[in-house]
């Protein structure tokens, strides 16, 4: 019986094995093996931290990297502050049908794809786009309005792009808090913010913490989007991943950027879960 456990053990675990070996390990492992190499002639390469070094005195590569932080981590808190209200109505408020409804609304737009929604964006901001006439037709502009290539609009696709993955957990995650708590908190005195603070929030901290993961990873990595509706101005570390391996061909480099951002990430994911005093046990199960 033992070794029959032992073989069905091994099956099931053997294609995650492969999975993160296959698709998550090696490549990362190989990226960062080409990153610490330094092309010294044509065909001939040598070991050093040299693209490292390129990264850190470059002043637009570094600015560029921790712009791209501060912009995904300012579209993780815009996507709580909207989600959370969103999730706790669905979650709390309303019942049945109309619970299934609202969840399904905030889904239909991942039926299309990332390219299609972004395309939609533009139509929705360019200058002869939909708001313009709009606002034109009102008479609150005098002409058309160009509200594209910029980080404002980056910042919209990017929220709307992260929403269904701040709902989701936010709405498991109430789901679980009894509504006899919550009756509990007024009937000893407690007002709409402080059972909030004190009930909801504490509650919904795993929730809170595994959605802000999860947008904060896909805005750091989003490409098409900041890409689609930012201007020249706008930079992404992504489009500089890009340009080094596809335009410049430069996969040293390009790779040393790649694992730059592996780096940030997992850092200020680290940080967040010891700043919340979560675990990723905590958030993830």
């Amino acid at each position: 019986m033992r070794a029959e456990a032992k073989l069905g053990l091994a099956l099931l675990l053997t294609p995650l094995l492969m999975w993160l070996s296959l698709l998550i390990f090696i490549p990362h492992v190989d990226v960062f093996l080409v990153s610490l190499r330094e092309r010294v002639g044509v065909g001939q390469y040598q070991i050093s931290f040299a693209n490292y070094l390129t990264f850190f005195q470059e002043p637009l590569y570094l600015w560029t990297f921790l712009r791209t932080a501060v912009m995904s981590s300012l579209a993780t808190v815009m996507t709580l502050i909207i989600a959370f209200p969103v999730s706790y109505y669905i979650a709390k408020m309303i019942k049945g049908r109309a619970q299934s409804a609202l969840f399904l609304l905030c889904l239909v737009p991942f039926w299309v794809s990332e390219l299609v929604r972004t395309f939609g964006w533009m139509i929705l901001l360019r200058e002869t786009g939909v708001i313009s006439n709009v606002l034109q037709y009102l008479g609150l502009v005098d002409g058309p309005v160009e509200m594209l290539y910029n980080d404002g609009a980056i910042m919209i696709g990017l929220v709307y792009t992260s929403m269904l993955f701040m709902v989701v957990p936010l709405v498991t995650t109430l789901e679980s808090l009894p509504d006899e708590v919550i009756e509990a908190g007024y009937d000893l005195g407690g007002n709409g913010i402080s059972v909030l603070r004190e009930i909801i929030v504490p509650h919904a901290m795993p929730g809170i913490v595994s959605g802000c993961i999860v947008v904060f990873m896909l805005s750091l990595g989003n490409y098409l989007t900041p890409t689609m509706l930012g201007g020249k101005e706008s930079l992404w570390f992504t489009e500089l991943i890009y340009s080094q391996f596809i335009v410049r061909f430069n996969w040293e480099l390009g790779a040393a950027f790649g694992f730059m951002l592996l780096i940030l990430s997992s850092a200020i994911v680290w940080g967040m879960l010891k700043l919340t005093g979560q675990s990723l046990e905590k958030t993830m199960g």
